[in-house]
């Protein structure tokens, strides 16, 4: 099989690796990425999307058509404590258009992506390939080698991304450790209801008898539950059998009790999420950075997941192109670490907080909730950090190359015009590229 070169070579096909695809795509540069799944028909974690997130796609002439695959709108975050309210986030009073959660499946934000990539000729996009090693020259990585159904692939590139999620095998192949920090100490089992024909307008956790339960609406007709348990502990409560589990998540939540027992029928209808974060000990090498859950690894709670991974490849366009530019140097890109991991170190503080006081179970904190938590909810320290989760680091946005939608320039247009102005920015980054 021909070896292929590019100038950047994409490890993972996730909304961190296929934006990045798109953004350097559209500014002329030759960009494959290599996926070792061969379709986005598989179970995601992540589905919503915070205001920052939503605002970047929007930007980029991604979210629209993402959303008419399907999508619902959530107004607040609530936590409540047997029927009692003890914060509500009220996401409608934050500046708009996106002053929502948006609840959307996340193949439906990848095929977006990936079909707008696709209409680029800079772009190839390997598919069913696993990356097996990384090439090396010089002490500076220059490619990957990928496995398939078709044999090795090599893909030599001046810069490799591993974009390939929070079990990294690109991470792995460096030698890079993962970092991981139990500071959450729980896990959570994440399974579907159907729904009950009343969907939800708020993504809550809630405490209505044993552990917090997480729950929202998801894309079509169903609501997402994540029930959390204390760290290690599901093996042992495993042990006890199918219907031991789900009369405990009966009363967990006994408002769902008729739908939880019709869905599990056998262990298996559970997913065990092994709820951690961890920063990579090293982000950036010779040739090489990590952006994503490759790079930092978050726990649910808080739902960052999909929007720091599409900020990590907004941040990182400018810095590689100017690093291409630069004959490879790395500084740009180090650069680009160095100011980034100050963000998601933000966010880490934040989701710890937000672990400890929402889920912890001990006596002192079920005491002190329903007393600090509203009066948490009306300072202004939540409102910044409100504020903090919902959009980022708001300093990062496009490149001008790469945006679709300008609100500035346009103020009058709709959140969907993205969508409508997609052909001509393509075609006008194709006359680029091939210029």
């Amino acid at each position: 099989m021909t070896d292929l070169t590019a100038e950047v070579c994409v490890v993972g096909a996730g909304p961190a690796g296929l934006t990045l695809a798109l953004l350097l795509a559209r500014s002329g540069v030759d960009v494959v990425v290599v996926e070792r799944s061969r379709s986005f028909e598989r179970q995601f974690r992540g589905e919503i999307l915070q205001p920052g997130g939503m605002t970047l796609l929007d930007r980029l002439g991604v979210l629209a058509g993402a959303r008419e695959r399907g999508s619902h709108e959530h107004d607040r975050f609530v936590l409540s404590e047997r029927g009692r309210t003890l914060i509500d986030g009220d996401y409608r009073r934050l500046p708009g258009p996106f002053n929502c959660l948006l609840s959307i499946p996340q193949r439906h934000v990848l095929e977006e992506l990936l079909g707008q990539c696709r209409e680029l000729s800079g772009f190839r996009y390997l598919e069913g390939a696993k990356a097996g090693a990384l090439l090396t020259e010089d002490g500076r990585v220059r490619g990957v080698v990928a496995g398939g159904r078709g044999g090795e692939q090599v893909i030599r590139a001046r810069w490799t991304v591993g974009a390939d999620g929070r079990y990294s095998k690109v991470r792995r192949l460096a030698g890079i450790g993962a970092g991981r920090l139990d500071v959450f100490d729980q896990d959570v089992l994440w399974f579907k209801l159907p729904s009950d024909g009343r969907p939800l307008n708020e993504v809550r956790i809630f405490r209505a008898g044993g552990n917090p339960v997480l729950a929202y609406t998801a894309v079509p007709d169903a609501i997402q539950v994540g029930w959390t348990l204390p760290h290690g502990g599901y093996r042992t409560l495993a042990a006890r059998g199918t219907e031991q589990v789900r009369e405990l998540i009966c009363a967990a939540m006994p408002m769902y009790a008729d739908q939880v027992r019709a869905r599990i029928t056998a262990l298996g209808d559970l997913t065990l999420l092994d709820v951690f974060s961890g920063v990579a000990r090293e982000w950036v090498r010779d040739g090489l950075v990590l952006i994503g859950d490759a790079a930092h690894t978050h726990s649910p709670i808080g739902a960052q997941g999909i929007n720091l991974a599409v900020q990590d490849a907004v941040a990182l366009h400018p810095a590689l192109l100017a690093s291409l530019a630069a004959d490879g140097q790395s500084a740009p890109v180090h650069a680009y670490a160095a100011a980034r991991q100050r963000d998601i170190a933000r966010i880490m503080r934040i989701q710890v907080l937000q672990s400890r006081g929402m889920l912890s179970n001990g006596r002192v904190a079920g005491a002190l909730r329903p007393v600090l938590a509203p009066l948490l909810s009306r300072s202004p320290v939540y409102r910044k950090v409100l504020a903090e989760l919902a959009f980022g680091n708001r300093a990062i946005t496009p490149a001008p190359s790469a945006i679709v939608r300008d609100p500035e320039a346009d103020p009058g247009a709709g959140p969907g015009a993205g969508a409508e102005a997609t052909a001509k920015a393509n075609s006008e980054a194709n006359s680029e590229a091939q210029g």
